[in-house]
């Protein structure tokens, strides 16, 4: 059938409103799909991509437009790394170890098997050490912070930068309390790449945490995470030697990351890569910047830092602490069932043998000022000046006693 005598037909059983009704629809649909026509490329030339500026619409009425796309490419990540990776070194260490003579030789049948008879085998043997680790530049002229532990007792250190360019480097302070050091390139005629030290007491947990370094000899390796907690004490950490809070992050650091940076989303750095732990996955710890800014001053002026302290090894008590040790028939001795620090041990010849304080005393004041805690505790001692009295309010089972002790230096 025919197009025309099928429309015929069609028209033929449809009465007169239901011809009108359905040309009025047609008629609608044809008068929105012009409209829409002229519309859509008003709205497409003001869409905008994230990052993307907005796009306006010169072109004529009808012309399609399409909406902007971004043209630059890459991360934040990206853009921290180029604003701190020129200043990342990395900082080689060599020294001489001398191996005493070992009286295991002056056993006859052992140097009979050995070759213990040889004079030269009784002699001190001297044996070549080398390290690795990182840093970065912090003036222009040549001062990079580093780890302690990077360059300790190091008869040479040789600095690399990320260009290639090598300079011998002077270690110009060290302090193993904090595990930070000093070093000093003469770099003449060379525009030293400065790094960009943030703010590390407004850090935040969650804050992104990106890791620079030369992680297992691979040079300009870059690390991705998070903070993850912060003021995290190194007895926690479990280096007791040591006296700093740390910054915790879950950004991967390994060997020869050490003394190099930590640093926020735009490049800043936060905090000095400094410690794993062998027993934890994704757990590394960092020394805040603000820290190393104090301890960097006095090292270039001094080549060494005064640190306080009483002698004393001490942990936190609570109530609930005490009475568990009071029920162990046990115990040597009872505990006030207080918040306090308890003394556990006394260190020979330190300011605390000498003012009195004994194993099982229970600190709960300094200088009027409520102890609770070994931290808080630490952070006292650690404000006071060397030389300094401190009045100690302790509990020595039931008693309460006042005892002064003058801080020395560590």
């Amino acid at each position: 059938m025919r197009p025309t005598r099928f429309l015929r037909k069609l028209y033929r059983g449809l009465s007169t409103r239901q011809l009108f009704s359905h040309g009025f629809a047609i008629l609608t649909g044809a008068v929105l799909t012009v409209s829409l026509l002229q519309t859509l490329p008003t709205h497409a030339g003001t869409v905008t991509a994230m990052g993307a500026s907005t796009v306006k619409s010169s072109a004529a009425p009808g012309t399609t437009l399409v909406a902007a796309v971004p043209t630059t490419s890459g991360s934040f990540v990206a853009e921290a790394v180029k604003q701190i990776g020129p200043a990342v070194v990395r900082v080689d260490m060599e020294r001489t170890v001398t191996r005493s003579y070992d009286p295991f030789f002056d056993d006859p049948f052992f140097r009979r098997f050995f070759g213990g008879d040889d004079p030269s085998s009784r002699m001190p043997r001297e044996e070549l050490q080398k390290g690795q680790g990182s840093g970065f530049i912090v003036d222009s002229s040549g001062v990079i912070l580093t780890n302690a532990h990077v360059v300790d007792q190091a008869d040479r250190v040789t600095v690399t930068l990320k260009s290639g360019q090598q300079f011998e480097g002077e270690v110009r302070g060290v302090d193993s309390v904090t595990d930070l050091a000093v070093i000093k390139i003469d770099a003449p005629g060379v525009a030293l790449p400065v790094a960009s030290l943030g703010n590390s007491d407004i850090v935040q947990v969650g804050d992104w945490a990106i890791a620079v370094g030369n992680p297992l000899g691979l040079d300009n390796t870059v690390t991705l995470g998070i903070i993850s907690t912060l003021g995290r004490s190194s007895s926690e950490v479990g280096i007791p030697d040591k006296r700093i809070d740390f910054l915790q992050t879950d950004a991967a650091i390994n060997p020869g990351n050490s003394g190099g940076p930590l640093v926020d989303s735009r490049g800043s750095v936060i905090g000095i890569n400094t410690a794993i732990r062998a027993d934890a996955t994704g757990i590394g710890f960092a020394i805040p910047i603000n820290k190393a800014k104090e301890i960097e001053t006095q090292l270039l002026q001094n080549g060494k830092v005064s640190h306080p302290y009483i002698g004393i090894q001490m942990v936190t008590l609570d109530p609930a602490t005490a009475r568990e040790s009071n029920s162990d028939p046990n115990s040597p001795f009872r505990l006030p069932e207080i918040n306090g620090v308890l003394v556990v041990r006394v260190m020979p010849g330190t300011p605390a043998e000498q003012s009195g304080i004994r194993r099982g005393d229970v600190i709960t004041d300094i200088d009027g000022q409520a102890i609770t805690t070994a931290n808080q505790l630490q952070q006292t001692v650690d404000k006071t000046q060397v030389g300094q009295k401190l009045k100690l309010k302790i509990y020595r089972g039931q008693q309460v006693q006042t005892l002064d002790v003058v801080a020395g230096e560590l």
